[in-house]
């Protein structure tokens, strides 16, 4: 009788033992009872966000941290993956080991693609109401949107504003490839005169600023500057690939050296904005970077457009969407929209969007005359006057940007590989991947 006894009280806590480690939930987070505050109706709820944009991340888990203070109930947890990293395959990873975040960020219709299977609809989401028109177009299947937008980016050349006069150098006049290009030369026969080290710190250790953003420029004429339409094509033609080649050709001869190891900091923070180069093909994500560090750099900062077929189009589009995951617990995903509404509707969401991210917003109901930064004000501005080119880059076949065209320029400038074989490595790639 006594042995029953013990091994009915030993069941019985092995019960409770397993029902509370029932309670820790997977892809959802950890949802309890234990407090009536807040929103979620009352519970406890923690989200696991995983975001590939470094450039804020300071800014935005100070902005997660005071909307934690204004809902005690809601604890989100940051992880921030990105720059020399590749956030898709970080992601990738991350999915693979079974730790799935209840948000993470997508980049438009191949990512879905990639995803879809754990990418909840926005259901019910004030953001949404109010994202500016084409914003959801890569996230919205069958009238139903599943993302809601980062923000709008711009990226070209940025260049000291300064050091252009000093040379005699009009920025507007750069409207073709040899317009930059004698505009190099002048830059590089003045270099000790303007105290340069080099014309350009071409970051040749990260593959996403010309596996994505260079290849996109050139690239976006053949697909109408459309990602919808670059997602869809089975082939890719390469029809400026001279001109392609020759703007990278330029910046890798007029570059600080050797490129290969130049990651962005050195380029953003150690070089440009040190006033050792006159020119960086960044956006203006960059602009928090240089001002940190040198805020009369920064404000005496302008971008003019890569001169692509002989025009001149600011490369604007939306960099990457947020996404809740279909398999977190409902009430985290409940938790997760409210978050992402609240950062882009609220008062104090709109106040660290324009001020301290220094975003140019995706969304209605912002003040655009409250854009300080005057890169973000120049790329505003091309938009509204409709000069504008695609991010058609969201449009590639997964790994084709970095792991495929990236790799292969990167084994080009080392001289392994001709430029030929750059152009036809990437598209057999493309159409084995389509």
């Amino acid at each position: 009788m006594e042995k029953f006894k013990w091994s009915y009280a030993f069941l019985f806590t092995l019960i409770l033992m397993l029902g509370a480690c029932g309670n820790s939930g997977d892809a959802g987070g950890a949802v309890s009872d234990e407090t009536e505050e807040g929103g979620s109706e009352g519970e406890s709820v923690t989200i696991d966000l995983y975001q590939f944009k470094v450039e804020f991340r300071d800014q935005f888990e100070s902005l997660v941290a005071q909307y934690e203070e204004e809902n005690p109930n809601v604890s989100i947890n940051v992880e921030t993956v990105g720059g020399g990293n590749d956030y898709g395959a970080t992601l990738k990873s991350k999915i693979a080991s079974g730790e799935e975040p209840d948000i993470f960020n997508i980049g438009g219709p191949q990512d879905y693609a990639d995803h879809q299977d754990r990418i909840a609809p926005i259901e019910d989401s004030e953001a949404a109401d109010a994202a500016l028109d084409g914003t959801l177009e890569s996230v919205t299947v069958d009238d139903q949107v599943y993302g809601l937008p980062y923000n709008l980016e711009g990226y070209g050349l940025i260049y000291n504003k300064s050091i252009f006069e000093e040379a005699g150098i009009n920025p507007d006049d750069l409207t073709t490839m040899e317009d930059l290009q004698a505009a190099v030369e002048t830059l590089d026969g003045m270099k000790e005169e303007l105290g340069l080290e080099a014309v350009f710190a071409f970051p040749g250790k990260e593959r996403w600023v010309y596996g994505n953003h260079s290849s996109s420029s050139f690239l976006a004429p053949e697909f109408n500057n459309s990602v919808q339409e670059t997602f869809e094509s089975d082939t890719v033609e390469f029809e400026l690939s001279e001109e392609l080649k020759n703007y990278i050709d330029m910046q890798v001869e007029y570059s600080e050296q050797p490129v290969l190891s130049l990651d962005y900091s050195q380029q953003v923070e150690a070089l440009y904005s040190m006033e050792k180069v006159a020119m960086i093909q960044q956006g203006n994500w960059a602009y928090p970077s240089i001002e940190q560090i040198a805020p009369e750099v920064a404000e005496n900062s302008g971008i003019i457009p890569i001169p692509v077929a002989g025009e001149s189009k600011m490369p604007v589009g939306v960099p990457q969407y947020w996404v809740v995951n279909s398999g977190a617990e409902e009430n985290v995903q409940e938790a997760a929209v409210d978050f992402l509404d609240w950062m882009y509707t609220s008062d104090a969401g709109k106040e660290a969007v324009i001020n301290d991210f220094n975003f140019i917003p995706a969304y209605e109901g912002y003040d655009a005359s409250q854009i300080t930064d005057p890169l973000s004000q120049e790329i505003y501005q091309y938009s509204e006057e409709g000069n504008t080119s695609g991010w058609v880059f969201l449009g590639y076949p997964t790994g084709f940007s970095e792991e495929t065209f990236g790799n292969n320029v990167q084994q080009y400038i080392s001289g392994d590989i001709t430029w030929e074989e750059v152009v036809e490595n990437s598209k057999a790639y493309w159409e084995e991947n389509r």
